[in-house]
């Protein structure tokens, strides 16, 4: 049920976006908001805690509940939430778009177009900005976005948790954005952004290098391994340095180098040095990197369905 359920969310994924302003999309933000505003940074820790608690578990919560009476009702009623479940949580088409059309502008020589929608997809300062860096930033995004919107929900609706664990994800990195916006404009929220970045880096730990090593097996292994054995020297380092290491390596591209922050993709707009590994990042580069992505999506799909086939038939 597992496979089938994501195959067909992806399918309808690609058939119908999901808007960025959906119903659910402006409760959450309603809902993180509200216990944002009530949130006292006297004992910052516990209170922060307590602040994300708030926001996850109910989402989380009420997720695993309404499977299980699905589930017990019949399992068709359960095999229908998990598809919705799964094509809210993911976002393939939410930026893929912005990828795209820079991708269109650059092979039509519209330097300027392209600026304009990094400059919309990122919020980065893309003024006078080369062909070579808007490839860079934008495939640097792309690694990024990929495993958050796509391969991080898989890995989190796979564990025994199914749809609540896939919402646990998305909310978490939702909360990680945005309090950490919030905190740039009142240092008031400040705990409350570390805590909900270091409570998404923890969730994110496994599913990050799972995609990193996803990447490494569909586009060039070597290249890709010695870039995250080189460029991360630290167990603890950022996620995102894992992903743009392995990235990098994969697709012979010098992407951003690795990141300060443990969560927000924002860090990305941080003047960090290229990744040693690979060749100056060119539009070109682009195509590679939709083909690494498409792979890597086949590849885990390709391992569900055998794993799905090996329950069935054990």
């Amino acid at each position: 049920m597992t496979f089938f359920s994501i195959l067909l969310a992806l399918m309808l994924e690609q058939a119908r976006a999901l808007s960025l302003r959906n119903p659910v999309s402006r409760l959450l933000r309603y809902h993180a908001t509200t216990i944002k505003h009530s949130f006292d940074a006297e004992g910052a820790t516990k209170r922060s805690a307590l602040a994300w608690l708030a926001v996850v578990l109910p989402w989380a919560l009420a997720v695993g509940l309404v499977y299980y009476v699905l589930y017990n009702i019949h399992f068709v009623f359960a095999f229908a939430w998990n598809i919705a479940v799964v094509y809210f949580t993911l976002g393939f088409r939410q930026f893929s778009h912005y990828f795209t059309d820079i991708q269109l502008a650059l092979n039509n020589h519209d330097i300027v177009r392209a600026r304009e929608i990094l400059n919309q997809w990122t919020g980065i300062d893309t003024t006078a900005m080369p062909a070579s860096e808007i490839a860079r930033h934008t495939l640097s995004h792309a690694v990024i976005a990929s495993h958050r919107h796509v391969f991080g929900v898989f890995f989190w609706f796979l564990v025994p948790f199914g749809p609540a664990g896939a919402v646990l994800y998305r909310v978490s990195e939702y909360l990680a954005r945005l309090w950490a916006e919030s905190s740039t404009v009142d240092q008031h929220h400040a705990p409350l952004a570390r805590f909900a970045q270091q409570a998404f880096f923890i969730i994110d730990w496994i599913p990050a290098r799972l995609t990193a090593l996803g990447f490494a097996i569909v586009g060039n292994f070597e290249d890709a391994l010695y870039a995250w054995r080189n460029e991360v020297r630290q167990p603890a380092e950022s996620n995102d340095a894992v992903l743009l290491a392995a990235g990098s390596g994969a697709l012979g591209a010098r992407l951003r180098g690795p990141s300060a922050e443990p969560s927000s993709i924002d860090v990305l707009s941080t003047d960090e040095p290229p990744i040693s590994v690979g060749e100056e990042c060119t539009p070109a580069m682009l195509q590679s990197a939709i083909g690494l992505g498409w792979r890597a999506m086949i590849l885990w799909m390709l391992l569900l369905l055998m794993l799905t086939i090996a329950v069935w038939l054990g």
